[in-house]
Protein backbone atom coordinates (compact mmCIF):
# COMPACT_ATOMS: atom_id res chain seq x y z
CA UNK A 1 0.00 0.00 0.00
CA UNK A 2 1.21 3.31 -0.83
CA UNK A 3 -0.15 6.37 1.29
CA UNK A 4 0.24 9.87 -0.46
CA UNK A 5 -0.22 13.35 1.21
CA UNK A 6 -0.86 16.30 -1.09
CA UNK A 7 0.20 19.93 0.54
CA UNK A 8 0.58 23.06 -1.10
CA UNK A 9 -2.91 24.74 -1.93
CA UNK A 10 -4.40 27.64 -0.72
CA UNK A 11 -5.98 30.88 -1.84
CA UNK A 12 -4.45 32.63 -5.05
CA UNK A 13 -5.48 35.42 -7.13
CA UNK A 14 -5.87 35.44 -10.59
CA UNK A 15 -2.17 35.30 -11.93
CA UNK A 16 -0.26 34.09 -9.58
CA UNK A 17 1.43 30.44 -8.73
CA UNK A 18 0.74 27.95 -6.52
CA UNK A 19 3.33 24.62 -6.01
CA UNK A 20 1.68 21.59 -5.32
CA UNK A 21 3.37 18.84 -3.77
CA UNK A 22 2.83 14.77 -3.24
CA UNK A 23 4.92 12.88 -1.19
CA UNK A 24 4.88 8.77 -1.10
CA UNK A 25 4.77 7.05 2.21
CA UNK A 26 7.16 4.59 1.51
CA UNK A 27 9.77 3.91 -1.39
CA UNK A 28 8.44 4.15 -4.65
CA UNK A 29 10.56 1.20 -6.78
CA UNK A 30 6.90 -0.09 -7.55
CA UNK A 31 5.70 3.04 -8.88
CA UNK A 32 5.72 3.65 -12.69
CA UNK A 33 3.73 6.94 -13.00
CA UNK A 34 2.16 9.50 -10.57
CA UNK A 35 0.03 12.01 -11.60
CA UNK A 36 -2.99 14.80 -11.00
CA UNK A 37 -6.19 15.04 -11.06
CA UNK A 38 -8.85 17.51 -10.10
CA UNK A 39 -12.38 18.35 -9.31
CA UNK A 40 -14.80 20.89 -8.73
CA UNK A 41 -18.10 21.03 -7.61
CA UNK A 42 -21.00 19.49 -10.05
CA UNK A 43 -18.21 18.68 -12.14
CA UNK A 44 -16.18 14.93 -12.69
CA UNK A 45 -12.54 14.70 -11.64
CA UNK A 46 -10.34 15.96 -14.56
CA UNK A 47 -6.96 14.94 -15.80
CA UNK A 48 -4.39 17.52 -14.99
CA UNK A 49 -1.06 16.04 -15.71
CA UNK A 50 1.22 12.95 -15.33
CA UNK A 51 5.03 11.65 -15.23
CA UNK A 52 6.80 8.13 -15.69
CA UNK A 53 8.44 7.99 -12.56
CA UNK A 54 11.32 5.74 -14.71
CA UNK A 55 11.39 7.94 -17.45
CA UNK A 56 11.25 12.02 -18.60
CA UNK A 57 7.63 11.01 -20.01
CA UNK A 58 5.32 13.89 -19.32
CA UNK A 59 1.54 14.43 -19.69
CA UNK A 60 -0.75 17.51 -19.46
CA UNK A 61 -4.13 18.09 -20.18
CA UNK A 62 -4.29 20.85 -23.06
CA UNK A 63 -6.22 23.27 -20.91
CA UNK A 64 -3.10 23.04 -18.47
CA UNK A 65 -0.11 23.17 -21.19
CA UNK A 66 2.09 26.12 -20.91
CA UNK A 67 0.77 26.96 -17.33
CA UNK A 68 1.48 23.97 -15.21
CA UNK A 69 4.70 21.68 -14.92
CA UNK A 70 5.25 18.58 -13.41
CA UNK A 71 8.08 17.71 -12.12
CA UNK A 72 9.64 14.45 -9.22
CA UNK A 73 12.21 13.92 -7.04
CA UNK A 74 12.73 10.14 -7.01
CA UNK A 75 15.06 10.39 -4.02
CA UNK A 76 12.35 12.06 -1.75
CA UNK A 77 9.37 10.09 -3.35
CA UNK A 78 7.82 13.13 -4.30
CA UNK A 79 6.19 14.86 -7.26
CA UNK A 80 5.68 18.48 -7.37
CA UNK A 81 2.95 20.27 -9.57
CA UNK A 82 3.82 24.23 -10.36
CA UNK A 83 1.10 25.87 -11.72
CA UNK A 84 1.76 29.55 -13.02
CA UNK A 85 -0.62 32.08 -14.60
CA UNK A 86 -3.81 30.79 -12.25
CA UNK A 87 -7.17 30.97 -13.34
CA UNK A 88 -10.59 31.30 -11.44
CA UNK A 89 -11.91 27.76 -13.25
CA UNK A 90 -8.64 26.02 -12.22
CA UNK A 91 -10.18 26.20 -8.60
CA UNK A 92 -10.82 22.84 -8.09
CA UNK A 93 -9.43 20.13 -5.09
CA UNK A 94 -6.16 18.59 -6.48
CA UNK A 95 -5.27 14.68 -6.36
CA UNK A 96 -2.41 12.95 -6.53
CA UNK A 97 -2.69 9.71 -7.70
CA UNK A 98 0.69 6.90 -8.21
CA UNK A 99 0.18 3.80 -10.97
CA UNK A 100 1.98 0.53 -9.51
CA UNK A 101 1.20 -1.43 -12.63
CA UNK A 102 3.17 -1.63 -15.51
CA UNK A 103 3.23 0.01 -18.97
CA UNK A 104 1.76 3.35 -18.24
CA UNK A 105 0.82 4.12 -21.52
CA UNK A 106 -0.36 8.15 -22.58
CA UNK A 107 -4.16 6.54 -22.35
CA UNK A 108 -3.99 5.10 -19.35
CA UNK A 109 -1.96 7.85 -17.20
CA UNK A 110 -4.84 10.27 -18.76
CA UNK A 111 -7.13 8.51 -16.67
CA UNK A 112 -8.42 7.90 -13.24
CA UNK A 113 -8.85 4.38 -13.61
CA UNK A 114 -5.13 4.03 -14.88
CA UNK A 115 -4.18 4.74 -10.93
CA UNK A 116 -3.89 2.36 -8.14
CA UNK A 117 -3.72 4.83 -4.97
CA UNK A 118 -4.60 8.19 -4.58
CA UNK A 119 -4.31 11.34 -2.00
CA UNK A 120 -6.60 13.15 -0.17
CA UNK A 121 -6.22 16.56 -2.01
CA UNK A 122 -5.74 19.68 -1.93
CA UNK A 123 -7.86 22.95 -1.80
CA UNK A 124 -6.69 25.72 -4.46
CA UNK A 125 -8.93 28.24 -5.02
CA UNK A 126 -8.21 31.34 -7.51
CA UNK A 127 -9.81 34.71 -6.86
CA UNK A 128 -10.82 36.78 -9.93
Amino acid sequence: QVQLVESGGGLVQAGGSLRLSCAASRLTSSIHAMGWFRQSPGKDREFVSATSWNSDSTFYADIVKGRFTISRDNAKNTVYLQMNGLKPEDTAVYYCAARERPNPTARAVGAAWGYDYWGQGAQVTVSS
